[in-house]
């Protein structure tokens, strides 16, 4: 089978299509041909060697893909051959709140990824994908999507009038918009850019804000809204006080990125305790959500938003479109 590995270390220059024996499936656990992957800031950092997870090489990259079941092994019940599947980030975590050890078994790193014809997984560490979506459109659901689900809808009780604001025009925020517009709620979208913010107005999000021309677009928030209920923060360092500052009191902070770093120096916390504010960092979602989620998905007919679409053997050139940062909307696609 063909496969992406890093061969000896990290750096784009280290990604290689390869050549590998096809897997086979052991006692619980299904082959799956894979389809389509898509790209994550997760990866990204990987491959950059900045994420402090072990990596042992010859690794295989991606977090992301969905494919179909071609073989299964002995006492498999929950699937069979011919299913759309697509695997769970934290192969085990199940259900409940995340544990450490859980959190270790991740599928493109530390675990191999799904930059692979073949890959075998264990059944427990997958779910049946909506069966309206394309290959590509099913790839981008295991990060982007459950991460904005569970913040929103499985930790953040979304309801029905809420406001959202929303940073930028990535797949999680965009998941986030659609998500929001499913529940009833209003979202706000930031970005640098005029023309996303169209797109992002024809979508259904009721606010734009530029916020190269608005700095302050935590004070415009304000204005609109007198404090959001929910904030889904891409940013990190360069973002979390304006975050803060645009929720109403008693709202909630989720910390799903650091797009601008991870440090904030000599913050004053007065913030967080005069909106009562809840701040929850994201460790995506576990299996049980990641089901609820495709059943909505299929209920609603939602499509995710796709970019861009590269065949495998171009993959770094999908990964400096994703390092740009600036250049897509919606998600970055692998065709397998």
């Amino acid at each position: 089978m063909k496969a992406i590995q890093l061969k000896n270390g990290f750096g784009f220059e280290e990604l290689t299509l390869t050549e590998l024996d096809k897997p086979t499936p052991g006692p619980r656990e299904v082959l799956i041909r894979m389809k389509a992957a898509s790209l994550n800031y997760r990866d990204l950092v990987i491959l950059s060697g900045l994420m402090p997870i072990e990596i042992k090489f010859p690794f295989i990259p991606l977090s992301d893909g969905a494919g179909e079941i071609v073989a299964v092994g002995q006492g498999v019940t929950r699937f069979q051959v011919g299913h759309r599947v697509a695997g769970n980030l934290q192969q085990r975590f199940i259900a409940g709140s995340p544990k450490a050890d859980v959190l270790r078994d991740s599928l493109g790193g530390p675990l191999n990824g799904v930059a692979a014809e073949y890959v075998v997984l264990h059944e427990d560490g997958i779910v049946h994908i909506p069966d309206h979506l394309t290959w590509e459109e099913a790839a981008t659901l295991p990060i982007a999507a459950l991460t904005a689900w569970s913040m929103l809808i499985e930790y953040g009780g979304l309801q029905a009038g809420d406001t959202v604001l929303l940073q930028g025009t990535g797949g999680v925020s965009i998941f986030g918009l659609q998500f929001s517009l499913m529940a009833g709620a209003r979202a706000i979208i930031t970005s640098s850019s005029n023309d996303k913010l169209e797109r992002a107005k024809a979508l259904g999000a009721w606010q734009t804000i530029n916020y190269s021309e608005v700095p302050d677009w935590d004070k415009t928030v304000l204005e609109l809204t007198g404090g959001v209920d929910h904030v889904l923060d891409v940013g990190g360092a360069a973002t979390m006080v304006k975050s803060i500052n645009a929720l109403r009191i008693g709202g909630t902070l989720s910390m799903v990125g650091f797009l601008s770093g991870l440090t904030i120096p000599e913050y004053d916390v007065t913030g967080i305790l005069q909106k009562a504010a809840t701040v929850r960092g994201s460790q995506v979602g576990n299996r049980d959500h990641f089901e609820k989620m495709n059943r909505a998905i299929a209920h609603h007919r939602l499509h995710p938003v796709i970019d861009h679409v590269f065949p495998l053997e171009r993959i770094g050139e999908a990964f400096a479109l994703l390092a740009e940062g600036k250049q897509y909307f919606g998600k970055i696609i692998v065709q397998i």
